[in-house]
């Protein structure tokens, strides 16, 4: 989702993504994945996850729309800090992935119900540096965890879906403790939301979003309602 990604058409990258999505972010009549057998603990409080997965864009609206959901940032970890800009995150070689941090309320969703909209809907788990149209380290599929439990649950919810056979390849999503998450440029947030008829949200990030409201009616809702909160 870099700005060179602008100057090679983003119609036609958009076109050709459609034809390299995965069981879990294009087939409408692929089956739901389990739910998770390990999820956490129910906890007190606000929670926090980190993601990645292909351009930030579309993880943030996923995760926008789930009930439960706070706020969602847009922005990078798996670097350091000083690389944490979206020009220098562009050139694929700071460590970095496109991340979002996301803000939930765990007595409405789990953190195993955000993995399960992560696997279902937001990325695909086979493509290794590349989500799509988007190529490069910056887009690799990765959670990052905040504590062993979030380590635990990640780990058996991936061998539960490898046992279950439920991918036609192997998952190859990293799971790794989370040492910063840095915000993206302000232009970032909320870009599917104020960019809704751009080619490329169109054809990559606004399915997503028709997948979750289609396999996760319960959980889905319709508008971007999230609070307004201070990311800490």
């Amino acid at each position: 989702m870099s700005i060179r990604r602008f100057a090679l058409f983003p119609f036609l990258a958009g076109l050709l993504a459609l034809g390299a999505c995965s069981l879990a972010s294009a087939g409408s009549d692929s089956p739901p994945l389990p739910d998770p057998t390990v999820d956490a603990s129910p906890a007190q409080g606000e929670q926090v996850a980190v993601l990645a997965g292909g351009c930030f864009w579309g993880l943030q609206s996923v995760f926008e729309h789930v009930k439960g959901v706070r706020k969602v940032w847009a922005g990078y970890a798996g670097g350091a800090a000083d690389t944490a800009q979206y020009e220098r995150v562009s050139d694929g070689d700071t460590g970095h992935a496109e991340s979002v941090k996301i803000l939930y309320d765990p007595a409405k969703v789990s953190y195993g119900q955000l993995l399960k909209v992560y696997f279902s809907v937001a990325t695909d788990p086979t493509q290794l540096n590349r989500q799509g149209p988007d190529v490069g380290s910056q887009y690799r599929s990765v959670i990052f965890y905040g504590s062993d439990e979030q380590k635990r649950v990640a780990n058996a919810y991936i061998a539960q879906l490898g046992a279950a056979h439920v991918f036609g390849e192997p998952i190859v999503t990293q799971v790794v403790p989370l040492h910063g998450f840095y915000v993206a440029e302000a232009y970032h947030q909320d870009y599917a939301e104020r960019h809704p008829d751009e080619p490329y949200i169109v054809f990559n990030d606004a399915p997503k979003v028709a997948r979750l409201k289609q396999l996760f009616p319960t959980l889905y809702q319709p508008e971007q309602n999230v609070v307004q909160v201070q990311l800490h």
